[in-house]
């Protein structure tokens, strides 16, 4: 279990603008949350059209099954009020959303309420949704896998078992999840200067280049080239 939250950029678009624009900072939760909880995000900004701030959490994949504790791909794609819906079967509160706003006060005043509004929702520990985890954060950090069937093999569990863990725990598929984290390292590599688009295409276990410029454009809002050209135009490239 990590000691303090991680500090790469994966998953960001133009983590430079971000650090420009705003003051962006990860903070770890409770120890007893650290299993579920990657860490809590807080956002600060002071921009030409006002000042804000937002604080949030980010879940491990496979984390939110045990507060929830229904399949999680009926979350899919919904975005829920913290206020709507029952809260899960033999919650700890009756509602365990009542705790207020989460955004005023200082980080440690803010990261508190987050921790106390997912603690009193009392997750209950789930063999499962740890292997869930557990296979995302390998699928994250080996770039080589690629296929389903062959990470299914590797397991010595059937891809029909690993589609119902992931779509139970995660709520994505394994496919999904494998090319999402593929597209992150396309994402970093343009970031990084000129690229090979048809290799980085092959590598990633795409069938040509077209398939990833269009998988990299209805993931980032443009393609691969233009996502490049703007970082090198605004850093004065």
């Amino acid at each position: 279990m990590r000691h303090e939250p991680r500090r790469d950029s994966r998953g960001i678009l133009d983590p430079g603008r971000l650090r420009r624009q705003v003051r962006f900072r990860r903070r770890l939760p409770a120890p007893a949350l650290r299993p579920y909880v990657e860490h809590h995000w807080l956002v600060d900004w002071a921009l030409l059209h006002g000042v804000g701030r937002a604080t949030g959490v980010q879940f491990r994949p496979g984390g939110f099954r045990p507060f929830w504790r229904r399949p999680v791909a009926e979350l899919t794609g919904q975005r829920r009020s913290l206020a709507a819906g029952p809260p899960p079967a033999g919650a700890a509160t009756a509602d365990p959303f009542a705790v207020g706003p989460v955004c005023p006060g200082s980080d440690d005043n803010r990261c508190r309420r987050l921790d106390d509004l997912l603690t009193a929702w009392g997750p209950v520990p789930d063999p499962l949704a740890a292997e869930a985890t557990a296979l995302v954060e390998e699928i994250r950090a080996d770039r080589s896998i690629l296929r389903v069937d062959d990470f299914a093999r590797r397991h010595a569990v059937s891809t029909r078992r690993l589609q119902r863990l992931f779509l139970d725990h995660v709520g994505v598929g394994p496919k999904w999840v494998i090319q999402r984290y593929r597209l992150q390292e396309a994402i970093e590599q343009a970031a990084a200067g000129p690229v090979d688009w048809s290799r980085v295409a092959a590598d990633l276990g795409y069938a040509d280049q077209a398939h990833l410029v269009r998988a990299f454009t209805a993931v980032a809002g443009v393609s691969p080239a233009a996502y490049a050209r703007s970082l090198a135009n605004r850093d004065g490239g």
